[in-house]
């Protein structure tokens, strides 16, 4: 009995370069997909149009105004949202924000402090300098409480919040000593927890689909209605803080005090990061 072997395919020269060539570029797809998915941050259900366009940058004016009307109620002194992000936490039992510090008391004609300050439950060099300067809230609180001649009102409060693997911590703090101006303070921590590293504002933008040039112009309009109703109020003899446009705290790449949540980006120029005032303007996104 003659038995028949299978005759060996053999491939051409041809034939060889176009499967090596679609191996390549399968391999090149894969690539660039786990790129996008994990660095580049590029959506692409909304590149394909397969999901409703953000709420970021497309807010009418009224919900602007309503949303700077409600600024101060955002501060709830917990984080809203952090779902997933378990495995980048320092103490697994806990939130990756929560309240460290926590402290209401009042001595009459001395002082009167609520204050809710934060810690960022986070394993890394960068977050541990963050936690270093929150830390000047708990100095500042001792400090009120062992003052004895000033009748000081003191309050920190926090909010924070994970979108897009971007943590955002946003911490306020009102200030009044006896007959000194009132002075508002808001400080920002914005972590990138895909890549482990601060985030900036230029970034966020660019995360979010939102054109650095049209944030520019929209913070360059507001601000300069903001001083027009300034110079308005000096006419009429009150002393309100003036703002120069011309600084560079209004450039976006210079701007470093913002807070992202779910639907919403502020960005925060607060007056007395620097001096002793309340004044703030908020740009809202």
């Amino acid at each position: 009995m003659k038995v028949v072997l299978p005759e060996e395919k053999v491939f051409n020269k041809k034939q060889l370069a176009v499967y090596i060539t679609i191996i390549v570029i399968c391999i090149l797809s894969i690539v660039i997909a786990l790129y996008v998915q994990f660095y580049a941050r590029i959506d692409v259900g909304r590149m394909l149009g397969l999901e409703t366009e953000s709420e970021l940058g497309s807010k009418t004016e009224e919900e602007t105004e309503l949303l700077k009307a409600q600024f101060e109620q955002i501060f709830t002194n917990r984080i809203e949202n952090a779902e997933g992000q378990d495995n980048k936490k320092k103490e697994s039992d806990k939130p990756l924000v929560y309240t460290k510090t926590e402290r209401k008391e009042s001595k009459l004609n001395c002082y009167d402090i609520e204050v809710h300050i934060p810690y960022i439950n986070i394993e890394n060099t960068k977050v541990d300098e963050y936690n270093k300067q929150i830390e000047d809230f708990v100095k500042k609180t001792n400090s009120v409480l062992e003052s004895q001649d000033k009748n000081t009102i003191y309050t920190v409060e926090y909010v924070a919040n994970v979108k897009d693997d971007i943590l955002s911590l946003m911490i306020r703090s009102n200030l009044k000593e006896g007959s000194s101006a009132q002075r508002v303070i808001i400080q920002t921590y914005n972590y990138d927890l895909r890549n482990n590293k601060e985030i900036t504002l230029a970034e966020v933008l660019k995360i979010e689909n939102l054109a650095q040039s049209d944030v520019q112009e929209r913070v360059k309009n507001e601000i300069g209605i903001a001083q027009k109703k300034v110079e308005d109020l000096k006419n009429l003899g009150y002393n309100i803080y003036s703002r120069d446009i011309a600084r560079d705290i209004y450039q976006v790449e210079n701007s470093g005090e913002f807070y992202l949540n779910n639907n919403t980006l502020y960005i925060i120029y607060a007056y007395g990061n620097e001096t002793f005032t309340s004044e703030m303007d908020l740009i809202v996104l």
